[in-house]
Order: structure tokens, then C-alpha cells, then sequence
């Protein structure tokens, strides 16, 4: 099977696990909107929704060995598409008109994407110079969008996703290089660049739980747009990813 096609195929799933944990998240959020750390730690619907997302996240790492970065994230918007109709159920209501518009416009937008956007599988990674300064700018952005007193809502959104997006983007570095048999598996590279990714990954999802304390619609969106959007920066900036326009180029 081509592996662009896995790479579709297991971002698929992904994606509709990270949707029923964006779900059980805003539930909690609703329930609890007060709610800290150590509150959070005890709750099992919060465990639950970490099991969730760790489960979609070890997909989305499978994924990112298959297909480049400008594939598999922007795949990560049909975690929306599929949050609509998860989170009506849950709320006893039907599907509005225009949750269903916007759910067609998503997969219309994705379809040309994966046209334009196809590609082999990853061989490039970051150096550890790249990786830290990669960090260390999206750390001082996450820093101002989220500072002591800032509203949750969306500023919250974006940082969470900004943080899931980079951590994607240093997951495929990780990937890569641990199976480049060139090298060591735990090489001083694999092994920084996966601290920097636990730490983003943790980042994202505690940042995401804030920004559910708006509800789910409008923060999940905010996510879903960043987080493709900073991991194809990276893409095609440092990793030499690239879009094709067709026979034209």
C-alpha cells in the first residue's frame, strides 16, 4: 500500500479519537469550569480523555513515519468534523444546518489539500540547533497568548494549538531519526527532541482543557486551524516539505 495512503488512513483514526476527547474535555469543562490541576488529576473523565488523546497521539506518530507533515496535520481538521456530531449526540440535540455546512466546506478544503500536498515519506529531521530554536520561539509565543489573567477562550485555543502542532513536527524528527539505522537509537538528538516533545504535547493538552471552559465549538476550531498551520511552517520551512500545483508545478 502506498504510504501516503497509510499515512491517510491512520490519521483518519486519529482524528476521530482526539474528537472524542476534545468531547469528554469540554464536558469536564462544563461540569467543573473552576477545576485545577490536582482536582483534574483525581477526576476518571479527565484520565479518560488523557487515555483518548494518547492513543490518537501514538497514531498520529505511526502517521507521520508514513506521510509528511503537510498530509497528516491537516488531516487533523476532521477532529472537528467529527466532534459536531459527537458532542450534539452527547448534548441531546440534532445537528444544526450549518454545522453540517461547515463539516462539508471542511472536507471539501481537505480533499484539496491532499492533491496539492502529496508527497513521499519523511527523510529530513531538525538538528538540535533547529529543534531549540523551534522551541524556544513557540514557547515565548504560547507565553504572551496565555499570560496570568488572559480569559480562556480562544488565546488559550491558539496556544494549545501552536503547542500540538510543534510537538508533531519534532515527533517526525524523533521518528525518523530513531529509525535511521545510520545512527544510535538513543542519540543525544532522538533523545532532546522527545523531551521537547512531551513537553509541548502536555503543554497543548492542558492549555486545550482551559480553553474548553468556553465551550467546544469555537475553541476546537481555533486548535484545528493552528495546529496544522505551525507544523506546515516547520514543514516546509526547515524539513524541505513541499506543495504540488500539479503538472504545471
Amino acid at each position: 500500500m502506498n504510504a501516503v495512503l497509510v499515512a491517510v488512513a491512520l490519521s483518519l483514526v486519529s482524528a476521530v479519537a482526539y474528537a472524542a476527547a476534545a468531547v469528554a474535555q469540554e464536558r469536564l469543562a462544563a461540569r467543573s469550569p473552576g477545576s485545577g490541576t490536582l482536582r483534574l488529576l483525581a477526576s476518571g473523565a479527565w484520565w479518560w480523555s488523557v487515555g483518548l488523546n494518547a492513543s490518537a497521539a501514538l497514531l498520529h506518530v505511526v502517521a507521520l513515519r508514513y506521510g509528511p507533515l503537510t498530509v497528516v496535520q491537516p488531516l487533523g481538521a476532521l477532529t472537528l468534523v467529527a466532534a459536531v456530531p459527537m458532542g450534539a449526540r452527547i448534548a441531546g440535540r440534532r445537528v444544526r444546518a450549518v454545522e453540517w455546512q461547515g463539516t462539508a466546506l471542511t472536507l471539501l478544503g481537505l480533499g484539496a489539500i491532499l492533491v496539492t500536498a502529496s508527497g513521499p515519506a519523511p527523510d529530513d529531521v531538525l538538528s538540535v540547533p533547529e529543534a531549540l530554536a523551534v522551541a524556544g520561539a513557540t514557547a515565548a509565543l504560547i507565553g504572551v497568548l496565555s499570560r496570568p489573567g488572559a480569559r480562556p477562550g480562544l488565546r488559550h485555543a491558539t496556544a494549545s494549538g501552536l503547542a500540538s502542532g510543534v510537538a508533531s513536527a519534532l515527533t517526525q524528527t524523533v521518528t525518523v531519526a530513531a529509525t535511521d539505522r545510520s545512527g544510535p537509537l538513543l542519540s543525544v538528538q532522538v533523545v532532546g527532541v522527545a523531551l521537547l516533545v512531551a513537553a509541548f504535547a502536555a503543554g497543548g493538552l492542558m492549555l486545550s482543557q482551559t480553553a474548553y471552559r468556553g465551550g467546544l465549538g469555537a475553541p476546537l476550531a481555533t486548535v484545528t486551524l493552528a495546529n496544522p498551520l505551525a507544523a506546515a511552517v516547520i514543514g516546509l520551512s526547515l524539513l524541505g516539505e513541499r506543495l504540488q500545483g500539479g503538472p504545471a508545478g
